[in-house]
């Protein structure tokens, strides 16, 4: 069955195609856009490219959507590399050297590149050109390189990690905050329009609920509703529906899924300030995984906190979990067993 609107594969392409074509369409994150348009129009009328930019900030929240408008709104082409796809210097200099003026270069996870490659983009962002290694070693030869005037756009969820020095010659420095529900409600019946399955008023609520924030998770949670909704010969998403897939997918009233119970129950089982690398051996997941992905939603609506010792799991997180402090059920009065 062919939905309306929709074309083979299209969840391939899904994000991309509900991509705003302008900052107009772009719901959410209104001091950054209001910053942006205010810098881009200045550059514009001074004919330059637009002043270096730093996206911060977790999965999901929009730091690619942003650099592709940055782009539409200057006129220029984007070209789109990441922070481990720039493994030596080399790799930068071949990129580099295709820009064209005004061209804006987006780099991905751009808290993941090399240290000296990082260090090549220095003269390249303030002086347009790059030193080229000719004979490594101590008699080696360089040669410096011009290129054409270009605005970097990086995008970290780690801002932390990157230099002083680098960090240092952005122009602009914008952080993205998990959104507000009303805004995902928009970006979920725009977005339920464009699938040819329209989400009610209430189903839309419920989604936006349980979306930690991010439209990403948003819209993937969208798909699934709308699948289900098509088995059952529905022409909307409706709450029911929604209630049943959310259930079928793990998904709870907080929003959280398996992956974030289980790092709860493991803190609360262990009872004592928890590290990092600890914690990831237990629920075996990456570090990387926790700090980006599960922790801040967990550390912003108060189930976990941070202390100098360790994470620890808050008393909400037992409640939520319907543990007491030590990791066993609650007692079937509601009370916690600690006598027990």
């Amino acid at each position: 069955m062919q939905l309306a609107g929709a074309s083979q594969g299209d969840d391939r392409d899904f994000d991309r195609a509900l991509r705003p074509a302008s900052f107009d369409d772009f719901v959410g994150q209104d001091r950054i856009r209001e910053n942006l348009r205010i810098a881009i129009e200045a550059a514009r009328q001074r004919r330059e490219p637009l002043d270096h930019v730093l996206f911060s900030g977790p999965p999901g929240l929009g730091k690619t959507t942003l650099s592709h408008l940055i782009a539409t709104a200057m006129g220029a082409n984007i070209v789109v590399t990441s922070g481990p796809a720039l493994v030596a210097p080399r790799d930068l200099v071949g990129t580099l050297s295709r820009l064209q003026r005004g061209d804006v270069l987006f780099v991905d996870e751009v808290h993941r590149m090399p240290r000296i490659v990082e260090e090549y983009l220095y003269s390249a962002m303030e002086d347009q050109a790059i030193d080229v290694v000719l004979d490594p070693g101590p008699a080696g030869r360089s040669v410096r390189l011009a290129i054409e005037a270009f605005t970097l756009v990086g995008a970290t969820t780690r801002e932390g990690m990157l230099t002083g020095a680098f960090r240092s010659r952005f122009g602009l420095v914008e952080r993205l905050e998990p959104y507000p529900e009303k805004d995902l409600e928009t970006i979920l019946r725009a977005a339920s329009q464009r699938l040819g399955m329209p989400i009610d008023a209430d189903a839309g609520v419920e989604l936006a609920r349980r979306s930690r924030g991010v439209p990403r998770i948003a819209l993937r949670l969208l798909r699934r509703m709308r699948d289900l909704a098509q088995l059952a010969g529905a022409s909307t998403i409706d709450l029911a529906t929604t209630r049943i897939g959310l259930t079928r997918l793990g998904v709870d009233d907080l929003g959280l899924e398996e992956m974030d119970r289980k790092l709860l129950r493991a803190l609360i089982e262990r009872g004592t300030p928890t590290g990092l690398k600890t914690l990831a051996a237990m629920v075996e997941e990456s570090e990387d995984t926790i700090e980006d992905v599960f922790e801040p939603h967990l550390l912003r609506i108060g189930l976990v906190e941070r202390t100098p010792q360790g994470r620890i799991a808050t008393a909400r997180a037992c409640q939520h979990l319907g543990l007491d402090p030590s990791g066993r059920l609650r007692s079937t009065t509601g009370e916690l067993p600690f006598g027990a």
